[in-house]
């Protein structure tokens, strides 16, 4: 049997309730009206989620290490990822030099 959805009804002010409801508003002074500059200023909350981006961004990929290798980078501590990259780095620095 299909489910019945019951959606309420919006019913948007006359123009006297709306005058009524900002002049109310507009007397409270802890709920002003933002300014332009504030307006302005807003950016959407999808911006402000997750970590910053980055200047050197980094590729996802999946790689098969010894297990040896991996313990030796995990017996580091916390941070043995960004270890074994800056290692990785150093290593191509080296190598990738033109004689």
């Amino acid at each position: 049997m299909p489910r019945v959805i019951k959606r309420s009804i919006v019913r948007l002010p006359t123009t006297e309730e709306d005058k009524a409801i900002t002049a109310a508003a507009m007397s409270d002074p802890d709920a002003q009206p933002l300014t332009p500059k504030q307006l302005k200023a807003m950016v959407p909350m999808k911006a402000l989620r997750g970590r910053p981006k980055s200047e050197n961004k980094k590729l996802l990929v999946s790689v098969r290490y010894s297990p040896e290798v991996v313990a030796y980078f995990k017996s580091t501590g916390e941070g043995w990822q960004s270890l074994m990259d800056s290692v990785l780095r150093k290593y191509v620095a080296r190598h990738s030099r033109a004689p």
